[in-house]
């Protein structure tokens, strides 16, 4: 959904972000830069208005001419005008009342609604430890409480059985009265969309709103509408207590004005973000990641959510100890770090994360073929404990012995051994700040003032 914004703000804030001094005409070009993607990715035009505005404003004057680094100084102002259009913080569901919470799903046909209403009672099940019961009141679409019958089934949450011959409003006062009287601590209430918005359907949602009184009324929205999504939003936000919206399909190619413009817009928080079909692909919208994502840097908090989840801790505190006590890092700690690497996905899986890197990819460990842990694994293996303890030993006739024990080259021996000296360097730097000092290092790979 933001691939297309991301690369062409990309090459736009390229042209600003190693500049020493900031002029009032690069940063005009780079706004000018900056309005077109907005406008390709279908952005409101109210909205990029207001964000041109913004960064004029505080981008023009004293306060960045001075910055010791200016083109990295207004990068941080458009990721934080990001942030401002999108909502800043995260808006969780709000489940802080007496059992049971009603949760009304509401939206038009085809966005995803019912499919979405279970990925929400999922997450509530498994996130919040809640006992919880579905319905459906859409007794127009033809299979449409079946659909949410098997649904209920998959995810292991109970359902409360509706008929088409019953009116919604009815569904609903029964669905209540049985989650009372079964002391259920949450009750999600499907409900009939269109293919557009009508007065029947307006009049019928408000109904059971006004009966039910919903803690949360969630809009769910099909991101591939682009400018019209947020038509639908405001409709739907002048005619009912929305609390929250939902965006469904952002794992398509749809252009992600959307999300920049749905809260500016409406005034109402993006919820959750749908990013697959499967019933665990829901997240919770944190405008700061999707800022950091917009501008290229989701790669980076990636992968240390991925460091610090497969990554052996105690082996990592180990290495700190040893580094503490003033003893050297040698083959046999790489070596366990290698094995480390190869748990998060190996090489191919940083150079993924790092393909808009050009400079860390034409580093000679990560720009090598995806066979380089293995080889690493085997020259280290063929060595002899006092080579592995002190590689400075390793002269000529020891490298032709590792390499022929190790199915390898010289020149592989020598790249090890090279690239290892570089290392040993950065374990020395960080060797007072433990695991800690190792991940602010590996975020001191963005631009500074992230």
């Amino acid at each position: 959904m933001f691939n297309s914004l991301t690369e062409r703000l990309s090459q736009s804030l390229k042209k600003i972000i190693n500049k020493g001094r900031l002029t009032e005409e690069n940063i005009k070009n780079s706004i000018r830069e900056v309005r077109k993607a907005l406008l390709e990715a279908d952005v409101t035009l109210s909205v990029i208005k207001t964000f041109i505005h913004n960064i004029t404003e505080k981008a023009i004057g004293k306060k960045i001419n001075k910055s010791l680094t200016p083109g990295q100084e207004f990068i941080k102002i458009v990721k934080n005008e990001l942030i401002l259009i999108m909502g800043e913080k995260n808006n969780s569901l709000n489940l802080s009342v007496q059992p049971p919470a009603i949760i009304l799903v509401i939206g038009l046909q085809g966005a995803g609604k019912t499919t979405t209403l279970a990925k929400v009672a999922k997450r509530i099940k498994e996130k919040n430890k809640k006992k919880i019961l579905i319905t459906s009141t859409d007794i127009y679409r033809p299979a449409a409480i079946k659909q949410l019958k098997i649904l209920s089934d998959q995810i292991t949450i109970d359902f409360y059985q509706s008929y088409i011959n019953q009116k919604p409003i009815d569904i609903t006062k029964k669905a209540i009265e049985f989650s009372q009287l079964k002391l259920y601590d949450v009750l999600l209430i499907d409900t009939a969309g269109r293919l557009h918005i009508d007065q029947n359907m307006m009049n019928e949602i408000s109904e059971i709103q006004n009966y039910a009184k919903p803690i949360e009324t969630l809009l769910i929205v099909d991101s591939m509408m682009g400018q019209d999504a947020v038509n639908v939003a405001t409709k739907f936000n002048d005619h009912l207590k929305i609390s929250g919206i939902i965006l469904t399909k952002t794992d398509s190619d749809c252009r992600s004005g959307v999300a920049l413009s749905m809260r500016c817009i409406t005034g109402k928080p993006i919820k959750f973000i749908g990013t697959g079909e499967k019933l665990d692909k829901l997240e919770p919208f944190y405008p700061e990641r999707i800022a950091e994502r917009i501008l290229g840097m989701n790669q980076i908090l990636s992968l240390i959510k991925d460091i610090e989840e497969k990554i052996n801790k105690s082996e990592v505190q180990k290495l700190t100890n040893k580094l503490k006590k003033g003893e050297n890092f040698n083959l046999n700690d790489f070596l366990i770090q290698i094995q480390e690497i190869k748990k998060i996905g190996g090489l191919n899986y940083f150079a993924k994360k790092f393909s808009n890197n050009q400079q860390l990819l034409n580093n000679p460990l990560l720009g090598a073929d995806k066979n380089t842990l293995k080889k690493i694994e085997a020259i280290i293996c063929s060595m002899t404990s006092k080579e592995k303890i002190d590689p400075s030993v390793i002269k000529g006739s020891r490298k032709r012995r590792i390499a022929l024990g190790s199915g390898t080259k010289i020149q592989d021996v020598n790249q090890l051994l090279k690239n290892f000296d570089s290392i040993k360097k950065i374990m020395k730097k960080i060797k007072n700040g433990g695991f800690r000092k190792i991940m602010r290092n590996i975020k001191n790979i963005l631009p500074r003032n992230f």
